[in-house]
């Protein structure tokens, strides 16, 4: 007997493409094709500071060169030692050297069915692993509420946060304040509707 199809709710898929985006915005710099798409996406409706941030990053690509964004990009997240803003969520929420949230992250994953690439050189608590792990338990694996609450809060939120100040707060981050901008507005979106889950 064959399993029923199973469809993904409109505003669950929409969830889903904004945590793709947000992954594939801090994993590189966008190309040309993805600036292309992005400035053809449909307006996100409203006054809030998510549809804000929203045209303001759109409007910064209209100016966008790949090649500084990629310089840019590499200024900021990889740099020639240590980056200047970390992309590894975990080094923003640790507070005693025991402490080893990428355990965790390593456990809950595997729990899902979901672990690294071989190939892959960042490790599990990048915020492109990350949010790439939201999108697969919201599009592909539609896991509960209840299961994407927590995964949210105890492995995106606060990290999350606290790198999109850093890269608000980076002299060198031109486009990526945008960026930032944009990622900080929905994951704040995000905590306020997992708190009204329960």
């Amino acid at each position: 007997m064959t399993q029923p199809l199973q469809f993904v709710a409109p505003e669950e898929l929409a969830r889903a493409n904004l945590y793709g985006l947000i992954a594939r915005l801090f994993y590189s710099a966008p190309d040309a094709q993805l600036i292309s798409e992005l400035l053809h996406a449909p307006a996100i409706e409203g006054d809030g500071e998510l549809a804000a941030a929203w045209r303001a990053m759109l409007e910064a690509c209209r100016t966008a060169f790949p090649v500084a964004l990629d310089d840019e990009h590499t200024q900021l997240f990889v740099g020639t030692g240590a980056a200047e803003v970390t992309p590894y969520l975990s080094h923003y929420v640790v507070r005693y050297s025991t402490d080893n949230p990428l355990v965790e992250v390593r456990r809950q994953l595997a729990a899902w069915g979901m672990g690294r690439k071989q190939e892959a050189p960042e490790y599990e608590d990048h915020v492109s692993g990350l949010c790439e792990a939201m999108r697969f338990a919201i599009a592909v694996q539609q896991r509960k509420p209840e299961e994407q609450r927590e995964f949210f809060e105890r492995f995106i939120h606060r990290g999350a946060i606290a790198l999109c100040d850093a890269v608000a707060a980076s002299k060198n981050a031109r486009f990526y304040q945008h960026v930032a901008r944009f990622a900080r507005a929905f994951f704040e979106i995000e905590k306020a509707a997992f708190e009204m889950v329960g």
